[in-house]
């Protein structure tokens, strides 16, 4: 994903700086990081948990292998904040990957289901093997559009140590968070990864019959120290949650994986708003008598950066003083405006998300960069946002050469995966992935 490109970004400062050696690092938030081997006897587990519930379930996965030495068998149940908090914490510093001179570190600020707590239905999977959680998984459960609107869920955050992999303890939790899909009525479940992951892949894909799906582009731009100049031809307008709703429903209510709780998404605390643009001179036709201008745009923002944030854990002295350097250009030498996540690389930092971005007409192009621009100067505002990322459909060419990004930390193909855990949409999965990648992509803000 995303973080892969900023950790290579990171890398090629420090290699210019300190001449270490290139090393290819993967991206922390990746759903998997281990190849693994099938348990025996699974058995099944009894759990159901919501908004603001956890109830505790257990199954104790124990291969013949295991009964015939004695180990003690590996554990999965829900997670349980007064239990794993501090230990999920140790379990992701274990997990986190990348040359040994630089560590991207995700702080979920004492909360390690933030990323999910925001969605209609949720549960983490805990694996404990001789009472050390040695794993953890996500999944979320909504309805969305696809052919038709479906229960889908959504596979995220699976961590397994490093001193446990290889052992079928991966596998183990994503089938068991399958189970708890299944029990929930769920059509499908889906993942996103890195196309380069091949432990990933090779769970997903080659162990569990996961079809690959979409590949959509992730975009980053770094907030820069000094405002983005906006044309003075164009209107930008803030609209209520009730007009964003409208909007969305009708001209991206057929989009793949539109939530049908739109509402939600923009009511949420998260949501800091939907923006609209377009030329001045049509201002006025903008919702008239249900009309609109021959072009305009909009989109929305979700504040990632109130969930979780990102930051460097460790990096040479010659990182240090390159940021203390860069701060020092920034002042002397304005011209330069630099992005302000290179002139504070050690501080935690957060990001904006645009979601729903949608134009009419033929040369709306130029709206989109505008509104863009407009969010950049709006999270310059706020001290903790250091990127505006947003995530599009691969084939989404009208917008995609529209919003500004550093090809260098974006990820122009991320990958897409899918299933159906029921029998008669088999066919379905099989049609969607048949058709051409044509159709729009909407991201949930929820699940970045």
């Amino acid at each position: 994903m995303w973080f892969q490109n900023l950790k290579n970004f990171q890398n090629l400062t420090a290699e210019k700086l300190s001449a270490v050696k290139k090393s290819k690092s993967k991206s922390k938030l990746s759903a998997g990081t281990s190849e693994a081997i099938e348990i025996e006897d699974s058995e099944e587990i009894e759990i159901e948990i919501g908004r603001d519930e956890l109830k505790t379930g257990r199954v104790a996965n124990r291969s013949s292998e295991d009964r015939q030495s004695g180990r003690q068998p590996i554990v999965v149940r829900s997670y349980d904040g007064s239990l794993d908090r501090s230990r999920l914490e140790v379990l992701e510093r274990r997990c986190e990957v990348g040359p040994s001179h630089v560590f991207l570190f995700t702080d979920t600020m004492g909360d390690p289901i933030c990323r999910i707590r925001n969605s209609p239905l949720y549960i983490m999977l805990v694996a404990e093997w001789n009472h050390e959680l040695v794993g953890a998984i996500q999944g979320s459960i909504k309805v969305v559009r696809l052919k038709d609107l479906a229960k889908v869920g959504y596979i995220l955050g699976l961590r397994v140590s490093p001193f446990h992999r290889r052992t079928g303890i991966g596998l183990s939790l994503v089938q068991h968070l399958e189970e708890w899909f299944i029990r929930n009525q769920v059509d499908y479940a889906y993942m996103a990864t890195e196309k380069d992951n091949n432990a990933s892949v090779n769970l997903f894909v080659n162990k569990l019959r996961y079809v690959r799906f979409r590949t959509p582009a992730i975009l980053v731009h770094p907030v820069k120290s000094r405002p983005l100049k906006m044309s003075s031809k164009i209107e930008i307008f803030k609209i209520n949650e009730e007009n964003a709703e409208y909007l969305y429903r009708r001209f991206m209510g057929l989009t793949e994986f539109f939530p049908a709780d739109i509402d939600k998404v923009l009511g949420n605390k998260l949501s800091l708003g939907t923006w609209v643009a377009c030329y001045r001179s049509e201002r006025g036709q903008f919702g008239q008598n249900g009309n609109f201008p021959s072009n305009w745009a909009m989109l929305s923002v979700w504040n990632s950066g109130g969930l979780f944030k990102l930051r460097i854990g460790k990096a040479p002295v010659s990182c240090l003083l390159y940021s203390e350097v860069l701060k020092v250009i920034d002042k002397v030498f304005a011209c330069f405006n630099m992005p302000t996540l290179l002139c504070s690389l050690f501080d935690p930092f957060g990001f904006y998300f645009l979601y729903g971005v949608h134009l009419e007409g033929p040369v709306s192009g130029k709206l989109v960069c505008a509104l863009c621009k407009y969010v950049h100067n709006m999270a310059r505002l706020d001290a903790d946002c250091k990127m505006v990322i947003t995530e599009l459909g691969r084939h989404e060419e009208r917008v995609r050469p529209h919003i500004p990004h550093w090809r260098l930390l974006s990820c122009l193909e991320d990958l897409w995966c899918i299933k159906a855990l029921k029998s008669e949409d088999i066919e379905t999965i099989n049609e969607l992935t048949r058709i051409p990648q044509t159709r729009p992509l909407f991201v949930d803000p929820r699940e970045v």
